[in-house]
């Protein structure tokens, strides 16, 4: 029986893994960072933590016996997507990009676009005063020392950073309406925000509360994506085990 290593905690790849956990001609195993307390579980088997750079998940994949592999992780996950890339070449080992789309600006969207965190820290006091963050707990540094900025955060488990002069730090974890962000902008006098591209139905409420409001958005660009096999959905990665899994 084939064994599948799914990367990320992702609705993407808790999707999948329920997926192919069903099909009693596959094992499945999933591996989440452990960067939040309470993770979405996801089907079949599951690690959590890091693995300690190519040659940790090198090791991991051979002492798991691990026949395939989906990079199912955040479109931000660089280092874990490059790390997977470099190991499974080494292994021989088939991998998927499981990659959603981005997001896409609209004729009424005031997006700015930037390279990272840091570029949007810098171009934000020429746009607003009053920012909502929803980026991360670990993009959050850049931020706090922005004088004159008062920082709306939201976080899916608050353990505010060091230096904020000046925040609200909110829990929450979507999906988020249309309706609840133009509730909270509105609440909190938002003039600006600051996001990634993740793509996707859960966050994009967002984007739509920042257009309607004729915000400005400062959108943080994705890296590139490893080389290499790669779809947009889950039922195509579904696809794509089931054509190897009747080949094997």
């Amino acid at each position: 029986m084939p064994r599948l290593l799914i990367l990320g905690g992702t609705a993407e790849a808790v999707e999948l893994a329920r997926r192919a956990a069903a099909n009693p001609k596959i094992e499945v195993v999933s591996s989440l960072a452990g960067r939040t307390s309470r993770p979405r579980r996801p089907a079949g088997g599951l690690r959590v933590g890091g693995f300690g750079g190519v040659d940790g998940l090198l090791d991991y994949l051979h002492q798991g016996a691990i026949d395939l592999l989906v990079d199912a992780t955040h479109p931000y996950a660089a280092v874990i997507s490059h790390n997977a890339d470099q190991a499974c070449r080494r292994a021989g080992i088939e991998r998927l990009s499981l990659v959603r789309p981005a997001w896409r600006a609209e004729p009424n969207d005031r997006w700015i676009e930037v390279p990272d965190a840091a570029a949007a820290a810098a171009r934000l006091p020429d746009l607003g005063h009053r920012a909502f963050l929803t980026l991360g707990r670990r993009d959050l540094e850049v931020f706090a020392s922005r004088a004159g900025i008062w920082f709306l955060v939201r976080l899916i488990e608050v353990r505010p950073p060091t230096g904020f002069a000046d925040a609200t730090f909110i829990q929450d974890r979507g999906p988020f309406t249309r309706q609840a962000e133009l509730a909270l902008m509105r609440e909190h006098r938002i003039d600006c925000l600051v996001s990634k591209n993740s793509g996707g139905e859960a966050t994009h409420g967002k984007i739509l509360a920042a257009r309607e409001l004729s915000l400005p958005v400062l959108m943080i660009a994705r890296p590139p994506p490893p080389g290499g096999a790669q779809v947009a959905s889950v039922m195509e990665a579904q696809d794509w085990l089931g054509q190897r899994i009747r080949e094997g």
